[in-house]
């Protein structure tokens, strides 16, 4: 029978509004204004005793608070506002100032989702910057300068490699007249050829020519890839520094991404004090290696470190630092399947590594992670105290392994578990920017202003929907009353995926839901159009009702098919507030499509099918 759905069908788009209800359900639940408060150290906890040293002067300074918990290692508190907010985060970090260890007071959006939903994986949709209020950075990497750093050290390189006992290859001049090349001049071809022949051996990833003028010479050129894939190391290391530096601030849900060729975007929502964020994104941090102290050393040549509960004992000497390690990424042992670090150093380290690891081979070296950082000390100044900030330098041993064989430009560290391997790496790739970098652009949303943005798009969203409806039902009476259901229904679909895929609803984000609320009617102003033209051609209404469905699929499959793709493209060479709009742009589609042609059809198929009508109200 015609314009009948069989009972799986109903089932499945009730089954799937259904869902999408229950997981569009937290977003009705606005969150908390609330500061939290977790250790700098992750390894150590927050207490009952500092909860109740921040509640106790909460209470001491009149800021009215309703909830304070602990979970997961750090604290929560809520407010009423986000006057109160502010002002206990200020409170809070005097007082646990005076407290046993280092603590990080930030500002949060504190769920009030209810416990059964989140049991079952329902979360809100994420606010971005421009809803929930923070600091905007962009950040450039100086790519250029790592290029030219790059040159440098394959000029010494290559000085080393022809100046090498065996050969002795006499150069006369080598220079880098242009972005990514090297010359090297020679007065004879003979000398010329042994030197392209050497070094052609050891520099594969390199275009070599060779020619001549008053000199006979040989060029380096380093080819695009080369040149992308050493701009894409330094902003990855810069990323990933940066993601980690981020953290710091207790920072929800931070935006850390890379924008084009050289650039990084950084949003905090949430943050306020972009001085405080810029101390956190410029502090200094590196490596060093040095062997593990002999046990007939003088104490004056030897520093104690703890490393796993115990004191270590390091030599004074330095290795090589971290700024000469190049890579480090976490692989296998081929034989015995355990994970290893394997690191590439510079040219320069290659050697020094090399220097210090022949007549060690059985001793431990170690790798000791510096970090600089800063320490809140309130000061009087002119009779008013005032907070600073004092940096200070942490120093811990990361890796203690055990030197098997000389090491080079590439060695690996064995004997990690799987964790600690991952983590390693992390560090030495991390442990210090890989290029220079400075702010390009800053930009601070305020709180209000969130709230502000919230509010009016949410107006546009009902106002939009609300006028849709309205023509709907004017126009097309019974039908259009099917098409405002489904089209309720595909909004509550549209946020339950967005939530779902923890997707960050930004302004343009809005538009494209309110973009998506006007396109979405379109296949059914298609549908229900080509039923009348079946009515005036005299069909039946059952067969009319069938033919406009049927016969409007393709057109209404191929107009969103375009615009998806559009919206496909737009995400992938978009930024931020382009992509925003993009996805939300891209499920609604793919939801009006499914409320659209299967859940308005269900709906006219339950008043229509099976029953003999003589006149349809459209």
């Amino acid at each position: 029978m015609i314009n009948r759905y069989p009972l799986w069908k109903n089932l499945l788009v009730a089954g799937a509004v259904l869902l999408g209800f229950i997981y569009a359900l937290p977003n009705i639940y606005p969150p908390d204004f609330a500061i939290q408060i977790s250790n700098e150290d992750t390894a150590l906890e927050v207490s009952e005793r500092h909860l109740a040293a921040a509640t106790r002067s909460l209470d001491e300074a009149g800021l009215s608070y309703f909830d304070a918990v602990l979970k997961d290692g750090s604290a929560l508190i809520r407010f009423h506002d986000d006057d109160s907010q502010l002002k206990g985060r200020s409170v809070v970090q005097r007082a646990l100032h005076d407290q046993a260890g280092t603590f990080i007071v930030a500002l949060n959006a504190a769920p009030t989702t209810p416990e059964w939903l989140v049991s079952i994986g329902a979360e809100p949709m994420k606010y971005g910057l421009d809803l929930r209020g923070g600091v905007h950075f962009l950040m450039e990497v100086d790519t250029e300068k790592t290029i030219s750093d790059r040159i440098e050290g394959l000029e010494q390189d290559v000085k080393r490699a022809l100046r090498d006992k065996s050969d002795r290859i006499r150069y006369t001049s080598l220079e880098s007249p242009a972005r990514g090349v090297l010359k090297v001049s020679f007065s004879e071809e003979a000398l010329r050829d042994r030197a392209r022949d050497k070094i052609e051996s050891q520099y594969r990833q390199f275009l070599i020519t060779e020619g001549e003028d008053d000199k006979f010479f040989v060029t380096l050129t380093m080819t695009d890839d080369s040149i992308k894939e050493i701009e894409d190391f330094a902003v990855q290391q810069n990323l990933q520094t940066i993601r980690n530096r981020v953290n710091e601030l207790g920072v929800a849900e931070p935006l850390v991404q890379r924008l084009g060729r050289n650039r990084i975007v950084v949003d905090l929502p949430g943050v306020q004090d972009t001085a405080a964020a810029k101390k956190i994104l410029g502090k200094v941090a590196t490596l060093e290696f040095r062997m593990e102290a002999q046990p007939s050393a003088p104490r004056s040549t030897t520093i104690s470190y703890e490393y796993e509960g115990r004191d270590a004992s390091v030599e004074k000497k330095v290795i090589l630092r971290g700024d000469r390690v190049f890579d480090a990424q976490v692989g296998f042992d081929p034989d015995s399947g355990l994970p290893q670090v394997n690191i590439k150093l510079d040219s320069d380290g290659g050697e020094l590594m090399h220097r210090a690891t022949r007549h060690n081979i059985g001793r431990r070296m170690a790798v000791i992670f510096i970090e600089t950082k800063t320490r809140d000390r309130y000061e009087m100044v002119d009779g008013e105290e005032v907070l600073t900030s004092v940096p200070y330098i942490v120093k811990r041993v990361i890796s203690l392994a055990t030197v098997r064989a000389a090491l080079g430009v590439s060695f690996r560290i064995t004997g990690l578990e799987a964790g600690e391997a991952r983590e390693l790496a992390l560090l030495l790739r991390a442990g210090a920017l890989a290029a220079d970098m400075f702010i390009a652009e800053e930009r601070t949303v305020g709180a209000s202003l969130g709230r502000d943005n919230i509010r009016k798009g949410a107006i546009s969203v009902v106002v939009g929907m609300g006028l849709v409806l309205l023509f709907m039902l004017a126009y097309y009476r019974v039908f259009g009353l099917a098409a405002n259901v489904a089209l309720t229904a595909n909004l509550v679909l549209l946020v339950a995926v967005m939530s779902g895929l923890s997707a960050t609803l930004t302004l343009p984000g809005i538009a494209g839901i309110v973009l998506t609320v006007g396109m979405a009617v379109d296949a059914n102003v298609l549908i229900f159009s080509r039923i009348r033209e079946e009515l005036k051609n005299k069909m039946s209404p059952q067969a009319a009702i069938n033919a406009g469905f049927e016969r409007a699929f393709v057109t209404i499959m191929d107009a969103n098919l375009t615009t998806l793709l559009v919206a496909v493209i737009l995400y992938s060479i978009g930024t931020g507030p382009v992509k925003g709009f993009a996805i939300t742009l891209s499920i609604g589609i793919i939801t009006s499509m499914f409320t659209a042609i299967m859940g308005t059809r269900a709906i006219i198929n339950l008043m229509y099918g099976g029953r003999n009508v003589k006149r349809l109200m459209i």
